[in-house]
């Protein structure tokens, strides 16, 4: 399918851009242990554990005790690409807007929104993480009454209290922020907005971003490409989990851009961009994560 670019009529500095959050899992970028994929496509990461206490005797001394050690493959799977193609003539009758907008414009809204999809998608199928029957929350009582379980599960997994973090679907979260009362008199702010609940970080989600599932389109055709909802996948209402249960690495996010001066197939601008990522929770911090699914 050709290339639709309307040609500039009236410049004026002012760009008509989709609106579309910024991602929403890029603070797990930035680990405390970095995993280094180096020169390869797996790694393995050291997961040991052992026995606990027994009666020491002052005969024959210590219990002997037993320790477990294994390695756990961690490997990326997820290679994304996509080229663009304007030509010379589109670009300059559009007065460098068409070229000059296409990469941020492509990042914020297509591969952003995908890779956070992926990596709560990824999350929310990882086997033995705590979850329970799906449900739909009609309003902010049965919401609380859902996430003070969650919390309580996570405390009689004995997973740590602070830093632990609420991912929650908008609706949800509306309800919440529906539900607080405050009394408003004359002053110039009025915020409602919750960032906290029980020192627990609340991080609202797009339901566009947030099921247990997606399909990744192959983008076989020039027109489609991107992810949607899986086939047998319902939304998530809330992900409740610690940081450290979750890792994710990018091996390899590259951008490039050829003047057609140097694209040897047409008189066009290229745009490449290739992306080579994935998501994982630990085998052994599956407690950490706990999922409340959406009967739809």
């Amino acid at each position: 399918m050709a290339n639709s670019i309307a040609l500039a009529e009236k410049f004026m500095p002012i760009l008509d851009e989709i609106y579309k959050r910024e991602s929403l899992t890029s603070r797990h970028d930035a680990k405390t242990k970095p995993v280094e994929f180096g020169g390869v496509n797996e790694v393995q990461v050291f997961k040991t554990s052992v026995v606990g206490l027994g009666t020491y005797s002052r005969a024959t001394g210590y219990p002997a005790g037993d320790v477990t050690a294994t390695w756990e493959t961690i490997k990326l799977e997820q290679e994304r690409g996509r080229a663009f193609a304007i030509d010379r003539m589109d670009n300059e009758e559009t007065l460098g807007m068409a070229f000059g907008t296409l990469a941020g414009e492509f990042i914020r809204t297509q591969v952003v929104p995908e890779v956070d999809a992926y990596r709560f998608a990824k999350w929310a199928g990882t086997v033995g993480i705590s979850t329970t029957a799906a449900a739909a929350l009609a309003n902010a009582a049965a919401t609380l009454a859902a996430i003070d379980v969650a919390s309580a599960q996570l405390d009689t997994d004995e997973v740590p209290q602070e830093g632990r973090l609420l991912y929650i679907a908008q609706p949800q979260y509306r309800q919440l922020i529906a539900s607080v009362t405050r009394s408003l008199e004359n002053q110039s702010t009025y915020d409602r907005r919750l960032k906290q609940l029980d020192e627990m970080t609340i991080i609202p989600v797009p339901q566009a971003r947030f099921y247990t599932a997606i399909d990744l389109n192959a983008g076989a055709l020039s027109n489609v490409g991107g992810y949607a909802k899986g086939a047998a996948a319902t939304n998530i209402n809330f992900i409740l989990m610690h940081p450290t249960a979750v890792g994710q690495a990018t091996k390899l996010a590259n951008l490039k851009v050829f003047a057609p001066e140097e694209n040897q197939l047409t008189d066009s601008w290229l745009f490449q961009y290739r992306l080579y990522h994935d998501a994982w929770v630990y085998d052994n911090k599956v407690a950490g994560i706990y999922l409340h699914k959406s009967n739809v």
